[in-house]
């Protein structure tokens, strides 16, 4: 038997990063993983920190606005702990406003793509706007974030689902394929698998599945801003191992757990990334992959605690933002757990929303 104030169940961007809040908090944590750890969606992602995506609902104003404050010092602390820095790839993002269908990108748009920090200012009648907006490389983000974890006294036990969940005594008895814990708390930070067994009615995370495509810039094509319109996004990569791609995405498809890699897919993200900078037209695909969003019916993230269990938590359905409210969720999570205000409302977050029938367990 294996005791812990706090027991964590996905080892994703949401289950690291609450982790390490935890135990900055003077917390004992464990945290489990079906499989091994960042393998999902933290790295299927494009890495924008979009607190002001205009597509964005929005009850996730506050939440994202103060994640965004935060990931500064969120880096800094994965780098401390583990010795690896994650940079910022981009600064700003040329955002198509509302309603604007634009097939290609005026000229002068595609020229201010290639400046990276620039002030230009754009005429809203061209139906786009620059936003100050960071975005990072969930790729090197994994790595670091690992090896963070590593350093610290948290305990990982990684291809070790969990079983059954059992409640009493004031503390959670969680049983894995390899051992037994007992904890204080127990946190579903699982993501697309949240809440799921076969005897649920209802679950409380739905996957959706997205396709993208890394392309290979020419060399006289070094973007340094990200491009984002409602149905395709270009996020550059600047520095480290894939500085000089460029990630475009993506499908947005109700599939199951289906992570089937569609080449008429992968082709219309491509043609439609060209349309809107014809350069495009001469990078070549480096990579293509399918990644499984946590998203809810609300498009909401679930936090909070468990509508009839005591000590049970829920830190997920983040959709399409996982990578951005990570240092956020991590704040109130801990907050909450420690029957502290949290720093942001979370009325509209509570698992209460949802009529939950669930089996004792998690898969």
């Amino acid at each position: 038997m294996t005791q812990s104030d706090i027991c964590i169940a996905g080892a994703g961007i949401i289950g690291l990063s609450l982790a390490l809040e935890l135990r900055a908090r003077g917390l004992s944590v464990i945290v489990l993983d079906s499989g091994a750890p960042m393998q999902e969606a933290s790295t299927a992602a494009a890495g924008m920190l979009a607190a002001d995506d205009p597509h964005n609902p929005p009850e996730l104003f506050a939440l994202s606005h103060l994640s965004r404050s935060l990931y500064p010092s969120f880096l800094d602390r994965v780098r401390d702990l583990g010795g690896i820095a994650v940079p910022f790839q981009t600064h700003r993002t040329l955002q198509a406003l509302a309603g604007n269908r634009a097939s290609t990108l005026p000229q002068e748009l595609q020229t201010e793509l290639l400046v990276k920090d620039s002030d230009a200012v754009v005429d809203p009648g061209s139906g786009f706007t620059f936003l100050r907006e960071h975005s990072i490389d969930p790729r090197q983000l994994a790595p670091a974030l690992i090896e963070a974890i590593a350093s610290t006294s948290i305990r990982t036990l990684y291809n070790s689902p969990v079983i059954t969940t059992g409640y009493g005594a004031g503390r959670v008895t969680v049983r894995t394929s390899a051992t037994t814990i007992q904890a204080d708390h127990f946190v579903d930070c699982t993501g697309a698998w949240a809440g799921s067994s076969e005897t649920d009615t209802a679950f409380l995370a739905i996957p959706i599945k997205g396709q993208m495509l890394a392309l290979t810039l020419p060399a006289d094509l070094q973007l340094k801003t990200t491009l984002r319109a409602a149905d395709i996004y270009i996020v550059p990569r600047t520095l480290g191992p894939g500085k000089g791609r460029a990630i475009v995405g993506a499908t947005v498809e109700d599939a199951g757990f289906d992570k089937t890699v569609e080449p008429a897919a992968i082709e219309s993200l491509r043609q439609r990334a060209i349309s809107l900078v014809p350069g495009l037209a001469h990078a070549t695909i480096a990579d293509t992959w399918a990644g499984l969003r946590p998203g809810t019916p609300d498009r909401l993230p679930i936090i909070g605690p468990h509508p009839t269990r005591s000590h049970h938590w829920f830190a997920t359905g983040h959709y399409r933002n996982g990578i951005l409210l990570a240092p956020a969720t991590a704040r109130v999570m801990a907050d909450l757990i420690l029957g502290q205000s949290p720093t942001a409302s979370l009325e509209s977050f509570s698992p209460s929303r949802y009529t939950l029938s669930l089996a004792i367990g998690v898969q």
